[in-house]
């Protein structure tokens, strides 16, 4: 099975400079954009079984990296 990868970037090429500007200026957004990174390959890992994990706790994790894109989404327009 193939995994589609979800880090920031490929989720929302048209703001790569925005992303950037942002993890240097921002810490909030740096640290928001840490924990989406780190979940994104925890998830990937348990999609790919290389982390087995209960459905439950697979589904958990991707509605935790949903919330996190929305907010990072969010703080990526209000200052655009």
């Amino acid at each position: 099975m193939s995994v589609e990868h979800h880090d920031l970037v490929n989720e929302f090429p048209t703001m790569r400079d925005k992303i950037h500007e942002l993890k240097l200026s921002d810490t909030h957004f740096r640290k928001l954009f840490d924990q989406y990174h780190e979940l994104t390959r925890a998830v990937e890992n348990m999609e790919n079984e290389v982390t087995p994990v209960a459905s439950v706790t697979e589904e958990e994790a991707k509605l935790k990296r949903l919330h996190l894109k929305d907010e990072l989404y969010r703080m990526l327009t209000s200052t655009a």
